[in-house]
Order: structure tokens, then C-alpha cells, then sequence
């Protein structure tokens, strides 16, 4: 797995494919799986495309026909530059930026392609670690060429500027990882129940941010069905006479005569 343009130009002690085989990786991918899962199960189209982590399948519950996963590794489905993606624009419905913003050198360029190849009402879920937490405090004071602390761990609140600047509408999002960054699985365990209590005492405080956008284009308008139209057409009956009684049919033979 490979994290595009990620820090320094050395190269991490740990790799993002080690980190994820700790119980520390195995703790953050756990819930950014599911919520991945959650995320893309309901989004139509024709074409979905992942942008790194290529080694794990994150696009598993869409229901997207053609799902490809990119990266710079071997066996990625598409090896492109995530900077200047060879893709048309307005041509794909769903994307995922699993960290690929927190280890790129220009993460508001690969925002710009985003917005660019992305169709009209076209999604895009985004993943990142939030540097006011106790992840972004271990990275600030561990100093750590390691993955992941080595990465950017840009701001929530620039991420959510780039996106308004480039018409996409922020429609979901979501925190995890509120335990701290323990290295061992009991410490892990222990620190549970912050997990459960996260979302109620401390929102903004999760190791890891998610964000859903959607592309909005000014102009743009949905066209539904006239479902009034499309109804079976009324069929016009003649009327059915009522019964005359038989009182006011003599008292109208009577008359007659």
C-alpha cells in the first residue's frame, strides 16, 4: 500500500502497510471500514473510484458496477497521480479520499480534481485525522517519522473551506477513535468506553473526521417523473340511472294522460 507523496524524503520507519497490521491500525480501520460500508451503500451511478489504500477494498458495499481502487503500487487498478488524475471530467459518481488529503504535499489540488472529475450531484467521502485530538496530540509531541504520525493532519475546518470554495455541499460527517493512540490491544480495551461516550461528551474530539460531499452545479436540476402522467387513464362510464319508484312513476303516468 502506498500513501501518495507522503512526508519526508526519507522514507518512514513504518509503512502504512505495517502500522495497519498493529492493533493501533487494526482499532482506526475497524471503524473507517464501517463506516465506509454505511456511507456508500445507498449511492447510484456507474462509475466509483477510491484514491489510495488501494490494498483494501473500502468501495466493498457499493453497489456501483464499475468500482476501481488507485494508488502508485503494483497492483493498484489505476497507478495515477492523484494531483492530475487522467480521468474526463464530470464522469465519476463516487469517490474516497481515505488519508490521502493528511500525506500529499498539495491536498487542496487533489480537492480541485475531485471537483473536477466528480458528476453533477456526485459524492465524495473523505477521511482524515484530526489534529485536535489526542492523535493529533501524539503527533505533535512525539515527533515521529512513523506512519501515521509523520502526515499533515490538516484542520476540519480548511477542509471544510476548500470544499465550499469548489461548490461541493457538505451533507454528512462524522467522528471515531476517541481512545487514545495506545499501542497495545488491552490498553485499547481498556480505553472502550471513551469510544462509546464520544459522540455525547466530546464531538469534535475523534482521532479520525469523516465528511460526505456532494457537487453541486448551479443551473443544474434534477428532472423526475410526472408520476400523475404515468397513472392509468380514468375510464369515462355513462352514468348509472337511478330507480324510479314506483309512487312517482304512476304519479308521472297520470299526468301524461
Amino acid at each position: 500500500m502506498t500513501i501518495p507523496d507522503a512526508g519526508p524524503a526519507t522514507e518512514p520507519a513504518v509503512n502504512a502497510t505495517q502500522w495497519l497490521d498493529t492493533p493501533q491500525g487494526r482499532y482506526v480501520l475497524d471503524r473507517e471500514q464501517a463506516y465506509f460500508d454505511s456511507a456508500v451503500a445507498d449511492i447510484f451511478g456507474y462509475h466509483a473510484l477510491q484514491l489510495g489504500m488501494e490494498d483494501i477494498n473500502l468501495l466493498r458495499a457499493s453497489r456501483i458496477p464499475l468500482r476501481v481502487r488507485s494508488g502508485r503500487a503494483a497492483g493498484a487498478g489505476l497507478c495515477a497521480d492523484f494531483h492530475d488524475l487522467p480521468i474526463e471530467s464530470n464522469s465519476v459518481d463516487l469517490m474516497l479520499l481515505p488519508h490521502t488529503l493528511d500525506f500529499s504535499d498539495n491536498p487542496h489540488q487533489i480537492v480541485r480534481e475531485v471537483a473536477r472529475v466528480l458528476r453533477p450531484e456526485g459524492h465524495v467521502v473523505i477521511a482524515g485525522f484530526n489534529p485536535l485530538s489526542l492523535w493529533g496530540l501524539r503527533r505533535r509531541v512525539g515527533g515521529s517519522r512513523d506512519f501515521p504520525w509523520h502526515g499533515r493532519f490538516i484542520h476540519l475546518a480548511r477542509i471544510k473551506d476548500w470544499l465550499a470554495l469548489l461548490g461541493l455541499e457538505i451533507v454528512a460527517g462524522s467522528m471515531a477513535c476517541y481512545a487514545p493512540p495506545c499501542g497495545e490491544q488491552k490498553w485499547l480495551e481498556r480505553f472502550a468506553f471513551m469510544e462509546k461516550a464520544g459522540d455525547r461528551w466530546w464531538p469534535i474530539a475523534g482521532g479520525v473526521f469523516f465528511l460526505q460531499a456532494v457537487k453541486r452545479v448551479r443551473g443544474i436540476r434534477l428532472i423526475m417523473p410526472k408520476w400523475s402522467d404515468l397513472a392509468a387513464p380514468k375510464k369515462n362510464l355513462a352514468p348509472v340511472p337511478e330507480r324510479v319508484r314506483d309512487d312517482e312513476a304512476a304519479a308521472a303516468r297520470t299526468r301524461a294522460q
